[in-house]
């Protein structure tokens, strides 16, 4: 464990979870530098709430100077691989993770979540899972409240079910999940990182820092996730929603089956709300770590006969007259999109767009010749997507919100579905995609309310 007293250390982006370590630091009588790339006017009294903590507070951008008189840095997750990083990296300074400096004060269990897609889902429901059956669990990470944030009230009784991104896997170095999950892989953030290969090696790092006694949840079809498992010292559990898993979970006669020593029917298929085959996928893996931790079968069943998803994760926002609109703001890559236009057998008007993270969407073509009708595209991507998908469909193009829902609706027929899954991030028009996701639905409701001759 590092004694942070009157150590330098900073953080980069005053983000949650920039903000959230940033306290943690304080707290331990760090002395602290937050860079920020906002300017102090953009950041309002919050500058000013720093400054008169004793924090020494960088705006407008990041100095070579404050990287390299830095004991620590500790990035926000998803902030750029500046150049000053590598400076500081050549001369010896330790770059960390927040879950990397968290997990050496934290009491408990960390249960690590990573994928390209489904950990929201995922990490809700185990987490569900472990509440309703009694189980200290916390929810933590990516999908709410930072890793860090739970340090001072930890207890060795706590589980902390934890949704992990690449950016953060990126600087862990001793960071150790006794149980971990791996969900699927498929291009993402590769703006950021180099390659696909340098953004798989970051998620393996999740596993590879198990130990023997450790226990691993992998994805059996997915074929460069399951190849891990040779070079895995953990114990390797697998999930398919294709075929049996020597150990692990899977689907038989319309029932999700847990095999390990024994056999196990945990529920009926037909039980699950969550629609789509990776949602199945997303069961079946939170099923194993569930009973990986001893919860009871009949609890399993209960918690997921009862989980209906999560908001702007394939979420029903309203029917009018007869057209469905649906949001999947959260499907922010290719992939994502390609399992939401899986879950519909009615025609789609499909939303896409937003800032793109160096992906390939000629992929799409073949989903949206055979299930889409026509395509919305809005914000920077445009012109990218447009040629990918160009001699498929109709593709129309918006500008605002409004006009994409209006769009989108003039465009559908009833039976229709109007489905915002946009391939991409929500940061040209929005802070996060819980914004972009909340200003469609409201779009949607103020389309509802107009009178029934106004389609159009």
């Amino acid at each position: 464990m590092m004694d942070l007293a009157g150590r330098n250390v900073l953080v980069v982006g005053l983000a949650r979870t920039g903000a959230a370590t940033a306290e943690f630091l304080l707290r331990r009588d760090a002395r602290v530098t937050i860079t920020e790339s906002k300017s102090r006017k953009d950041l309002g009294p919050e500058a000013a709430a720093w400054v008169r903590r004793g924090v020494t507070l960088e705006t407008g951008g990041h100095s070579l100077a404050a990287f390299l008189r830095a004991d620590l840095i500790i990035p926000s997750p998803g902030v750029p691989r500046h150049p000053e990083f590598a400076a500081a990296i050549a001369r010896g300074i330790p770059v960390w993770s927040e879950i990397e400096l968290a997990a050496q004060y934290l009491k408990g269990t960390i249960i690590g979540i990573t994928g390209t897609n489904g950990k929201s889902t995922t990490t809700t429901l185990l987490h569900r899972i472990l509440k309703d059956a009694g189980r200290k669990s916390f929810l933590a990470g990516n999908i709410g409240t930072p890793l860090i944030s739970f340090v001072d009230k930890s207890r060795d009784d706590h589980l902390y079910v934890t949704e992990i991104s690449s950016f953060q896997l990126e600087y862990i170095h001793a960071f150790r999940a006794p149980l971990v999950l791996i969900l699927n892989l498929s291009g993402n953030h590769l703006d950021w990182h180099d390659s696909m290969e340098d953004y798989a090696a970051a998620k393996a790092k999740l596993l590879f820092a198990q130990k023997a006694g450790d226990t691993a949840v992998l994805n059996r079809e997915d074929a460069r996730i399951w190849a891990w498992k040779d070079a895995a010292l953990s114990d390797v559990h697998g999930f398919s929603g294709k075929r049996p898993v020597r150990r692990g979970a899977f689907i038989r006669d319309g029932w999700v089956v847990v095999r390990d020593s024994g056999e196990r029917r945990i529920l009926p298929v037909s039980e699950i709300k969550l629609p789509g085959l990776h949602n199945r996928e997303n069961v079946l893996a939170a099923t194993v770590a569930a009973r990986m931790l001893d919860v009871a079968p009949s609890r399993i069943r209960a918690s997921v006969r009862g989980f209906r998803g999560l908001e702007h994760r394939l979420e029903q926002v309203a029917t009018i007259r007869g057209v469905s609109f649906v949001n999947d703001s959260k499907a922010t890559t290719v992939d994502a999109v390609l399992k939401a236009l899986a879950s519909f057998t009615r025609p789609v008007i499909l939303i896409l767009g937003g800032k793109d993270k160096g992906s390939d969407f000629r992929p799409l073509r073949r989903a949206v010749r055979r299930r889409v009708k026509s395509v919305v595209l809005i914000g920077a991507a445009t012109d990218k997507i447009r040629g990918a998908l160009a001699g498929t469909v109709p593709l129309l193009e918006a500008r605002t919100y409004p006009e994409v829902v209006r769009t989108a609706f003039a465009a559908a027929s009833p039976g229709d579905i109007v489905l915002l899954a946009p391939a991409c991030t929500s940061w040209d028009m929005f802070r996060d995609f819980e914004e972009r996701g909340r200003v469609f639905k409201s779009e949607v409701r103020r389309l509802a309310a107009r009178p029934k001759r106004e389609k159009g």
